[in-house]
């Protein structure tokens, strides 16, 4: 199933200058990681009290991008530089489920949103990235396929923002892109169920 983490490769070599120059200066993974929660957490704060302000909303695509590579820094710097570490793995974990509930909360705000489609949405992605995680327990792979990662649920969420951000809000429009998200997002969960089981 196509995703965008196929473009992870791609998207990491662009990226490769700066995670050895950071790296070089001593700056670590965890630092970078909790620099995106956070980022993430205060994103999510401005835009749940001041959603009337739809200007605002164009900050989801643009820090959506900065945590998307700093998500791929702190990853090749683990990796390249052996700074891997148990507690690392813990927080992108964590980090990337707190940090999507944190963005998809202000959603609750827009008037005409079925509140239940945003509830079901953090849920699902909560379990799928669970999903993925038990798929290294049970095989010692993580899991990533689609059609709705990381990287898909951090794609809409963008182009979310950047829509209010224009004022084009429609309440039809934008809850029945969320039935089909957690349709995808159900079947990220059996995909990446199946993947673990066959293994």
């Amino acid at each position: 199933m196509i995703t965008l983490y196929e473009l992870k490769p791609a998207f990491q070599n662009l990226l490769r200058p700066l995670s050895n120059a950071l790296a070089h200066r001593g700056i670590t993974p965890n630092q970078i990681t909790l620099t995106a929660l956070f980022l993430s957490i205060i994103t999510g704060i401005i835009l749940f009290f001041y959603s009337h302000i739809s200007q605002l909303w164009f900050l989801l695509p643009f820090i959506l991008l900065i945590r998307m590579g700093l998500n791929a820094v702190d990853g090749m710097i683990a990796r390249e530089h052996n700074l891997q570490s148990k507690l690392g793995a813990l927080l992108n974990e964590l980090g990337d489920v707190i940090s999507d509930t944190a963005l998809f909360f202000p959603l609750f705000m827009l008037v005409g949103v079925r509140v239940e489609f945003i509830i079901l949405i953090i849920a699902l992605s909560i379990i799928s990235e669970m999903t993925g995680v038990l798929g290294q327990v049970l095989s010692g792979t993580r899991h990533y396929q689609g059609p709705m990662g990381k990287s898909d649920r951090a794609l809409l969420l963008g182009f979310l923002g950047l829509l209010i951000g224009l004022n084009f809000f429609n309440s039809i429009f934008f809850n029945s892109l969320f039935l089909l998200t957690i349709f995808l997002l159900i079947l990220t969960v059996f995909n990446r169920s199946k993947a673990a089981i066959q293994e």
